[in-house]
């Protein structure tokens, strides 16, 4: 990628009022509230009872995942900016994607795990998400030997820590509730909310990029190669740690899937709807990584999962 476009994908600017940031967040808290209707209480009991698969989700997720991004990115120095290397790495750090658990039921994989995993890794998002975007954002400017280049680059941990808490616990709170006192509407929300969800992130794409959508169509084609690298990756991951635990094969799907879907949504939120980037250089680079991601996600975990479904391999 030369330096000419690098420099054009990180001037890509999505300027939004504050109207726009509030539409934004609130759009996000209600596509969590869809998420958390799937979450009961008595998940936990079960997931507690046989635990490895799950603590293995989480390793996956939660710390091999943010890791072995921030490698990837400072593998890829010299042909992304600093920007998408920070995108990249927002994106790892964000919790699994609600359409996981519709895309585990296609692979014919462990929904329970799926919807365990789900809602353990979004619950502790509040908390992870803006820890692990700090720590491995810092450890990759500094280990890209970029960190001097951008002076004012300060991720905001406390910051970040409450929006995410305004934005995932309030409604994973109410949903849960929902799920717990009204069963029945919980049950007939949670699929229409699920598809919502991915009309509404594709919907933010292209509204957020309308008034940059040369720029925006210039840098698809080298940012496909990143993501799509970046995807693998994660999708190996998972399939390869279900492997080496020998946990069952049903269990191995649910892994690949879950720690190949991430909620990209909660990143590009955080960056749009909130004034938390405000102070950061030109980061069009974050912008697109995030965006391209949340659509390529649906295609590789719909690939997959039909793969993974004409399978005729069995635990047996």
């Amino acid at each position: 990628m030369s330096p000419e476009t690098i420099q054009t994908i990180d001037s890509i600017q999505v300027s939004l009022n504050a109207g726009g940031m509030n539409t934004i967040n609130i759009i996000l808290a209600f596509v969590m509230y869809g998420v958390a209707l799937g979450i009961k209480p008595g998940i936990f009991v079960e997931v507690f009872k046989k635990p490895k698969s799950v603590l293995l989700g989480m390793l996956c997720q939660l710390v091999l995942l943010p890791a072995l991004t921030c490698l990837l990115a400072i593998l890829l120095t010299g042909w992304i900016s600093p920007m998408m290397g920070l995108g990249m790495i927002l994106v790892a750090a964000c919790p699994g994607g609600n359409i996981s658990n519709f895309m585990s039921s296609l692979a014919k994989a462990n929904v329970e795990l799926s919807v365990s995993l789900t809602a353990i890794s979004t619950a502790l998002a509040i908390l992870l998400t803006p820890f692990n975007f700090w720590a491995w954002g810092t450890v990759y400017l500094h280990s890209a030997g970029v960190a001097g280049t951008i002076p004012t680059l300060v991720i905001p941990l406390w910051d970040v820590f409450k929006t995410i808490f305004i934005l995932l616990g309030v409604p994973l709170g109410l949903g849960i509730l929902t799920s717990m006192y009204l069963p029945k509407l919980a049950e007939a929300l949670k699929k229409p909310l699920q598809w919502l969800s991915i009309v509404i992130f594709i919907a933010m794409v292209v509204l957020s990029f309308s008034s940059n959508i040369d720029a925006f169509l210039l840098s698809v084609k080298y940012i496909f190669l990143v993501v799509l690298i970046h995807n693998l990756l994660a999708l190996g991951i998972g399939f390869g740690v279900g492997t080496l635990g020998k946990v069952p094969f049903r269990d191995r799907r649910t892994l690949t899937i879950e720690t190949g879907i991430q909620n990209s949504g909660l990143g590009l939120a955080l960056m749009l709807g909130t004034t938390l980037f405000a102070g950061f250089p030109p980061h069009g680079g974050m912008l697109v990584i995030t965006a391209w991601w949340g659509i390529w996600h649906i295609v590789s975990g719909l690939t997959i999962a039909t793969i993974f479904n004409r399978s005729k391999r069995t635990d047996a």
